[in-house]
């Protein structure tokens, strides 16, 4: 008992001084073991199970942190085919994004790497044990990579700031391209068919079923990258895939045309559609078929448009240039009522006035009941005294009837209306072939307009001329020495009688010039005998004729002889007009002053409002007559005040002007 108790006792007592050493033996061998695990614990990824507070706020980090990423995803993409032991350097890579300081957005490569060395020194301890020096060392050398990635990036970023800015004049280049390739087209369109290319421009409709059009797009698109993606073996997936929506549009199309027919999921469809087509696009295929397949889409697609433009222009042209159907309608009731029970005839004070020279003669060549109406009503309602005007109304066989009945039950204030049928007239061989009854001949020239310096425009006119028949008027009114001719497609809004004592200083008729065409630009046409290049075309429309001075010129005979001797290329005998009526009239036309008439309300949308209401006469020249359909909305309310919308016959034959 001695012993036990004397050895714990002498344990027990040992001095202070051995007591203290040993806890210090323990503390160092504790220190130096703590200082081996720490950085296997790093080393080996231990420490990710640990939670801890981030050292930087997190807006800071941000931005910092996206860009990393995309370095880290890069350096492990060129790892990739590195041996498995350099994959350790992972977690130490993992560990420099976290403890990286934050960097400046101006930084430039030498400053960072002095900022980075700077500051990991000041955060390096001296004392610490060689594993940290290493440790830091490696770090350091991390950072500095990742600060010239970063470098590096910053320059890849000016470097696609510059191809987008390429791209971007590019697309500048091929949004000219275009705009041109449209200016073309248009250009073409003009030449081709005249106001119809106005006419459709201002009528452009909404596509309707477009989301039917595009499933057609796609589709095509599809059937073009889907032989070259099913040679793929890698994508089998997106092949089928791919096979499975064009066999999904395929029977959508096969069962519907319309939008209104399409399932409710078709949103759905579309999307998938193209989100295939998208893939199949990034990848590497034989261009070949896809660039057969694109062409064949685009021959397909110009066929189609080239034919739908000429249909929709050859329908155009035939409903300008055919009598609706509601006034074919008119002519032929009025015609049936006229023999049913015909008008009596003309009082003889009323059929005086027909031959009297004192009197205030128009002429009017028509075979449209509702426009020569039109006309006369305008000109009896502006004028002053309506009592000395008579209205001499040209017309065929066929409309003659019809004209009789309505001129009889309709009144005109106190004008006098007097109709004739032109087949009634002794007429020789040549004067029989102007029976085909017309106003006035009117010619769409197209040529180009150099209004600006840097493009060449495609400009459309109308000329309007006299046709055949009106050069039958010294023969028909034998009598007269003065009339005054009215184109049916012309509506007065001012008195014409200061026409009756204007002089016309010894030419034969007065007109109004056109100086949007000049003769010299109709040299191809009319040949090398013009004698005033700049001289002006001349219109019908309202014109003065002097009888007297054309007898004694002869130019009627002047006109057959032009016309008799047609030129190269003049394979219509109303081509041949235009070229026998400006050199038969050549230095024998008046010019009227401008406010007389204001031309182009049948072809021309940008005539503004004020000329209009200061044009004593304003003229309907064009193929967009104010009595179809066709006609500019915003003109034809001049010409419908003058219509007598009340007439039971106009409302039996649906007639609405």
């Amino acid at each position: 008992m001695k012993g036990g108790g004397s050895s714990s006792s002498s344990y027990g007592s040992l001095p202070p001084a051995k007591r203290r050493w040993r806890g210090l033996v323990v503390g160092v061998l504790g220190l130096v073991l703590l200082s081996m695990l720490v950085p296997l614990v790093f080393l080996l990824g231990l420490h990710n199970g640990f939670h801890s507070t981030p050292a930087y706020p997190t807006e800071q980090r941000t931005s910092d942190s996206i860009d990393l990423k995309v370095y880290d995803r890069h350096s492990r993409g060129k790892s990739g085919n590195q041996s498995k032991g350099d994959q350790s350097t992972a977690h130490v890579d993992d560990l420099i994004r976290r403890l990286e300081p934050t960097l400046p957005k101006d930084f430039k490569k030498e400053p960072v790497k002095a900022a980075v060395n700077n500051t990991i020194g000041s955060t390096v301890s001296s004392d610490a044990p060689k594993p940290r020096h290493r440790e830091n060392r490696t770090r350091t050398g991390r950072i500095v990579e990742v600060a010239e990635h970063m470098t590096t990036r910053a320059g890849g970023k000016v470097e696609v700031a510059e191809h987008m800015t390429t791209r971007t004049s590019g697309m500048v280049e091929v949004a000219e391209h275009m705009k041109s390739v449209t200016d073309e087209i248009e250009k073409s369109c003009e030449v081709k068919f005249g106001s119809y290319c106005l006419w459709r421009q201002e009528h452009r409709e909404k596509m309707k079923d477009d989301t039917v059009k595009k499933m057609k797009d796609q589709l095509f698109v599809a059937r073009a990258y889907y032989p070259s993606i099913a040679k793929l073996p890698a994508h089998e997936k997106l092949s089928r895939e791919m096979k499975q929506n064009i066999q999904e549009f395929e029977r959508l199309l096969s069962e519907t045309t319309t939008d209104a027919d399409l399932p409710r999921q078709i949103e759905d469809k579309l999307q998938k559609m193209e989100t295939v087509i998208a893939q199949a696009k990034s990848f590497v295929v034989d261009c070949n078929n896809v660039d057969k397949k694109l062409r064949q889409l685009v021959d397909l697609t110009e066929d189609e448009a080239n034919f739908h433009m000429k249909q929709s222009a050859f329908l155009y042209q035939l409903s300008a240039q055919t009598m609706p159907k509601s006034l074919h309608c008119l002519s032929m009731r009025l015609t049936l009522e006229y023999f049913r029970s015909p008008p009596p005839d003309m009082e003889p004070s009323v059929a005086d006035k027909y031959n009297n020279p004192a009197l205030h003669h128009y002429v009017i060549f028509s075979n449209n009941v509702l426009a020569s109406s039109a006309v006369i009503n305008s000109t009896v309602m502006h004028s002053k005294e309506s009592g000395n005007q008579v209205f001499h109304v040209l017309t065929d066989q066929q409309n003659y009837f019809a004209m009789k009945l309505w001129f009889y039950e309709n009144t005109y204030k106190d004008a006098t209306i007097h109709v004739l049928n032109v087949e009634d007239f002794n007429l020789s061989d040549m004067e029989a072939t102007a029976l085909h009854m017309s106003s006035a001949e009117e010619f769409r020239i197209s040529f180009p307009s150099t209004d600006t310096l840097s493009t060449t425009h495609i400009r459309t006119e109308y000329i309007s001329i006299f046709s055949h028949l009106h050069y039958l008027l010294p023969k028909i009114f034998g009598n007269f020495k003065k009339v005054v001719v009215l184109d049916d497609d012309v509506v007065v809004q001012r008195d014409l009688s200061a026409l009756w004592s204007l002089d016309i200083e010894g030419k034969v008729i007065g007109a109004t010039q056109f100086c949007a065409v000049r003769l010299g630009q109709l040299r191809n046409f009319l040949g090398d005998n013009i004698s005033n290049t700049n001289s002006c075309a001349w219109m019908s429309g309202l014109n003065v004729v002097d009888l007297v001075r054309w007898r004694e010129l002869d130019v009627t005979e002047t006109f057959w002889k032009l016309v008799q001797k047609p030129n190269a290329g003049e394979e219509l005998f109303q081509a041949a007009a235009l070229r026998a009526s400006l050199f038969a009239f050549q230095g024998l036309v008046h010019a009227l002053d401008d406010t007389w008439v204001l031309s182009g309300l049948g072809h021309d949308y940008s005539l503004d409002t004020e000329s209009i209401q200061k044009a004593a006469v304003l003229h309907y020249n064009g193929n967009m007559k104010p009595w179809i359909e066709m006609g500019i909305p915003k003109y034809k309310g001049y010409w419908r005040t003058f219509v007598n919308r009340e007439n039971h016959f106009l409302s039996d034959c649906n007639v609405n002007p």
